[in-house]
């Protein structure tokens, strides 16, 4: 991943490339499929086309989780280096980008792990209490709670983020695959490797979480 020239504030910027379509010069776009058929092919470029599309969202994911921006560089790294080891093995049984953030999710474990393994109890106890929330209760907060709907916003910006680091990794890594990237809950169940259900439950706990202590901005509204 080249860091030079790119705009990292953007992170839906190059996930649809556009490709010559062979009617006289006009373009169309071409699927991650696509693309990933002709890397697993043996095409040198085809898999830096699909670096290119996601590494702002996967640097924006992981940049959240962590919060340094140097670690979530390498990590970025190595989660590409990872998956392009891993793709003669990917099957079009799911979205490339839904494989490529489990990837994301296992290099960011295993990273936690490394630095912080004394708040594994911490985050099993928050585990503990999200079980007993019905994922189906109609008092589960609503889309306005996006945490990324004022980021334009420096001082929101800064205590939406504070506030998202006072919950558990599993608790801030559903909040941003549902309310940022924009994942369904059935490609959220197969990054964090859990059910549906686990994940409606984290996304109710986290966000009822957030508007408690964000509650002043939302009376604001």
């Amino acid at each position: 991943m080249n860091r030079s020239g790119e705009d990292a504030s953007n992170p839906e910027k190059g996930t649809d490339a556009p490709v010559p379509d062979g009617r006289g010069g006009r373009f169309a776009a071409e699927s991650d499929g696509r693309v990933v058929e002709r890397a697993q092919a043996g095409d040198a470029g085809a898999f830096d086309e699909l670096v290119v599309r996601h590494r702002n969202r996967v640097f924006a994911m992981i940049r959240n989780m962590i919060h340094s921006e140097a670690d979530a560089w390498d990590l970025s790294q190595d989660a590409f280096l990872k998956a392009w080891k891993a793709l003669p093995h990917f099957e079009a049984k799911a979205r490339f980008s839904t494989w490529l953030y489990r990837i994301v999710h296992n290099v960011v474990y295993d990273w936690m792990r490394r630095r912080r393994p004394e708040a594994a109890e911490e985050w099993n106890e928050e585990l503990l209490r999200e079980e007993t929330i019905d994922p189906a209760s109609r008092t589960t907060p609503s889309a306005a709670l996006r945490p990324d709907a004022a980021m334009s916003n420096d001082e929101l910006r800064n205590r939406i983020e504070a506030a998202l680091d006072t919950l558990s990794p599993e608790h801030r890594e559903a909040v941003l695959l549902k309310d940022v990237q924009g994942l369904a809950y059935k490609e959220i169940a197969e990054v964090m490797d859990c059910s549906i259900g686990t994940v409606m439950s984290r996304l109710h706990y986290a966000r009822k979480k957030l508007q408690t202590m964000l509650q002043d901005e939302f009376d604001a509204r």
